[in-house]
């Protein structure tokens, strides 16, 4: 469903951000106008051909004619997936990694533009000291966190007079504020040089370490860059994160929906959808309870990117673990076969909140009702603004969806030219 969207959503020319906790999304550059054996091939699974009693090339052609007559019975051929594919630029990032595009996420803290008001600024900085802590796995509580208090007041102070800072620099000024005081407090009473020995020593080991190197390579942590190229042509930029450990993820995804919340701020409003981001499993970034990096720009998007035309679409498979009242914010919900009673209950709780929200009521019954019986590949369309849910069978995805991509498939896939190799291969012209 989520991968035909990002389809439809890139022929009518928006781009979209794409986190891939999974190794999926790479998908969406398998497209194969002519759907020829030989396109599929060199993408199959041997394994799973070897379950199915094939050679690979028995299962590129099984897989070409399974494509072929599915897209035919959608009203959709070969043709189509050439108007796709050319209009959008689908780039794979792997930060933190060297198989797919490189991204400079990390180099230095700049300040907000001269526009950003000062809750953008303090936002901003929130979001950046949560990121860095959690990289470093300390617990990143804005409130009780010492750590997290003396590197929000550093990059204050130096955003206050106009500088960014270099990591290098916020490692010394750890060890040397340049400020004497925290709140009323003195800084040796709040926290003694020892201490910050101690975190500047932890943070200069994060630097020196060997794989740190590749969060400062790449190309720039633009917005702007990411949804459009140079040409303004939309972009689909994946950023696969499968590769990371659990800090390495959090650190990441709160840094980019930090710099997501500082660019949708500086667009002009629109009720016409200008870009999307979209999140393939949100499990453990927005949860319930706990406050991690992730969970207050997310907040953030749901509650105000709609008024600038930017679209939020979060998917999961653990519903139970979400935080519903933030995703009562979401006008729109598809909504696919449960396996729980307690995942259909809390689900049904954020559609009333949702519904309630928009003043319009929920027939709680029925909605349970429907979502018992769905079958595979099959919706309800929840709707807040329109008076009854609709269920509707998902499309054939234009994409081939082999599946979660390997370092080397996605190495395959990411060439220095950018464009895709199964873009370029078996292509008429």
């Amino acid at each position: 469903l989520c991968l035909s969207l990002l389809e439809e959503a890139a022929i009518d020319g928006i781009p979209a951000l794409c986190i891939d906790p999974k190794g999926d999304l790479g998908n969406l550059a398998l497209t194969f106008p002519e759907l020829r054996p030989s396109d599929f091939e060199p993408w199959i699974d041997p394994a799973e051909a070897e379950r199915k009693g094939r050679t690979v090339a028995a299962q590129a052609e099984a897989v070409s004619s399974l494509w072929r007559e599915g897209l035919a019975k959608w009203g959709q051929d070969g043709a189509r997936i050439a108007r796709f594919r050319d209009s959008v630029d689908i780039t794979i990032y792997t930060p933190g990694s060297s198989a797919g595009r490189a991204l400079r996420v990390l180099e230095s803290f700049d300040p907000p533009g001269e526009d950003a008001d000062v809750d953008e600024q303090r936002d901003q900085i929130m979001g950046s000291v949560s990121g860095l802590l959690a990289l470093l796995g300390i617990d990143p509580d804005p409130v009780n966190s010492k750590e997290h208090i003396l590197l929000s007041n550093l990059l204050s102070h130096a955003w206050s007079n106009g500088e960014s800072v270099q990591l290098g620099d916020l490692v010394r000024r750890i060890s040397e504020p340049p400020f004497d005081r925290i709140g009323v407090m003195d800084l040796e009473t709040f926290y003694a040089e020892s201490e910050r020995q101690k975190l500047a020593m932890q943070m200069n080991g994060l630097l020196a370490s060997p794989g740190f190197s590749t969060w400062l390579d790449g190309e720039p942590l633009d917005i702007q860059r990411l949804l459009w190229t140079e040409d303004g042509k939309p972009r689909i930029t994946i950023l696969s994160i499968a590769h990371l450990s659990e800090a390495e993820r959090m650190f990441f995804v709160s840094t980019l929906l930090n710099r997501v919340v500082s660019w949708v701020r500086r667009q002009s409003g629109t009720s016409s959808l200008r870009a999307l981001l979209y999140m393939d499993e949100v499990f453990g970034f927005l949860p319930p309870v706990s406050e991690p990096p992730s969970k207050r720009p997310l907040l953030t998007l749901l509650k105000q990117a709609r008024a600038y035309g930017f679209g939020i679409v979060l998917a999961t498979q653990n519903p139970v673990d979400l935080d519903y009242k933030a995703l009562s914010n979401c006008g729109t919900w598809f909504l696919g076969r449960l396996q729980t009673e307690r995942d259909v209950a809390r689900v049904v709780d954020g559609l009333e909140g949702a519904s309630s929200s928009s003043g319009s009521s929920l027939d709680r019954g029925e909605i349970e009702r429907l979502l018992a019986g769905l079958r595979s590949r099959v919706f309800l369309l929840h709707n807040a603004h329109d008076e009854k849910d609709v269920l509707f069978h998902t499309r054939w995805a234009m994409s081939y969806l082999r599946g979660p991509l390997t370092r080397k498939q996605i190495k395959l896939l990411s060439p220095a030219s950018g464009r895709a190799a199964p873009f370029a291969a078996g292509t008429a012209k």
